[in-house]
């Protein structure tokens, strides 16, 4: 996949702003704070239907506005698409597809970028809920129709959580409350579906993750990937590790019952889903020990870095779209000589590569093919002059009609 030109009205920084991109390697350079990863953040945006800054999309609209416009033109082999967003600082978001009115939704799957940023040192070094999140937007990517199970599933989670709550407050206790059991079947069902999805994907990504830390760190240090379950013991979002599946276990859904069961109790008395994929953590393990407290600031980085090396390796073996679009945010200022050497030679293997950084220089020289220098919310130039690219999308303040 191949993302020909880029449009943006009033989205960040950005009042309007149109960028030509080329195959192979993209490098936006500028300042700090003057819009190089606004940029990034608006290519993403197709992918994740979000933000990898923030939670929620006010901030993506530049002051004063109530809507920005987001259009990429991309390629896939010799077919083109347009797509549109258009994101309101109120209310849902709408989308278009080569003109025609979609569901936001149906955007990524024309879509599929994989974006590393210094935000990502968080999926290892932050809560498992960061962990989740990397995982979960992996998932949709992979299928699309993940993203219903992951809202199914957190609408239920609230309702469960809501009748908890009232029952602690009136006082309820034990098998007294028998309209939770409604809920325990919704609950089972959905999350059932979405821990067997992300053990798939943990299985799919433990050799391509091996592979991409292997290349970054040029040692092999058993890097490996695991879920820990709350429905199989313990409490991973509050520390307390869950034990691996044993051989000869009952299947997931039978121990999500179970532990729903064995754990009512508590439930009652905290007011609280305590069991369940939204309390789950993605471990992350390095000579055996937990990458989180254990890894240096070199060995996090370059964990970090092939989680979403290794997401990419799984996007492109399994898409019809082509390589995903990779992107490298203000990565390699943080890197040593050697580790910026070792991921130029990975990251020019891709269609299309999009780096930004501060310092032109901190880019090895084989990805610096084709430059856009920024500043101010400002496009200021692009080299090489040549680029063979398509005529520019017209900016246009009018937004996306409903889909």
């Amino acid at each position: 996949m191949i993302v020909e030109q880029l449009n943006l009205v009033d989205f960040r920084n950005y009042a309007a702003a149109d960028v030509a991109l080329v195959p192979g390697p993209n490098v936006f350079v500028g300042r700090n704070g003057q819009g190089k990863t606004n940029l990034a953040e608006a290519i993403g945006f197709f992918a994740t239907l979000g933000s990898h800054r923030v939670s929620n999309d006010a901030p993506m609209v530049r002051d004063g506005a109530d809507a920005a416009i987001i259009r990429a033109r991309l390629t896939h082999g010799e077919r083109h698409v347009l797509l549109e967003a258009q994101v309101n600082r109120q209310g849902s978001n709408k989308a278009r597809v080569n003109g025609a009115s979609v569901k936001p939704a149906e955007l990524p799957r024309y879509a599929q970028v994989v974006l590393f940023a210094p935000e990502d040192l968080q999926i290892v070094r932050g809560d498992p809920s960061a962990r989740r999140r990397f995982a979960d937007q992996l998932l949709v990517q992979r299928a699309p129709r993940m993203s219903g199970v992951l809202a199914d599933y957190d609408r239920v989670l609230k309702q469960r959580n809501a009748l908890l709550k009232s029952a602690r407050a009136r006082g309820i206790r034990g098998d007294a409350l028998s309209t939770l059991e409604v809920w325990d079947d919704k609950l089972v069902s959905l999350g059932t579906q979405l821990i067997e999805a992300r053990l798939g994907l943990a299985a799919d990504l433990g050799a391509p993750l091996a592979s991409a830390y292997a290349a970054i760190a040029g040692a092999d240090h058993d890097l490996e990937i695991e879920w820990a379950l709350s429905i199989r013991g313990g409490d991973p979002e509050e520390g307390a590790e869950a034990a691996s599946s044993a051989a000869g276990a009952p299947d997931i859904a039978t121990q999500f019952r179970e532990a729903l069961a064995s754990r009512r109790s508590a439930e009652l008395e905290r007011g609280l889903t305590v069991v369940g994929p939204h309390r789950d953590d993605l471990m992350l393990r390095i000579r055996n020990l937990p990458v989180k407290g254990y890894a240096s600031h070199g060995e996090s980085w370059s964990v970090a870095l092939s989680l979403r090396l290794a997401s990419a390796e799984l996007l492109r073996a399994e898409s019809r779209l082509g390589d995903p679009v990779l992107i490298l945010d203000d990565v390699f200022a943080e890197l040593d000589a050697d580790r910026r050497a070792r991921l130029a030679g990975l990251a020019g293997d891709y269609e299309q590569v999009v780096v930004t950084a501060a310092v032109e220089g901190d880019v090895p020289e084989n990805l610096r093919a084709h430059t856009v220098r920024v500043e101010a919310g400002r496009i200021l130039e692009a080299e090489p002059a040549e680029t063979n690219s398509p005529k520019g999308l017209p900016v246009r303040n009018a937004g996306v009609t409903d889909a």
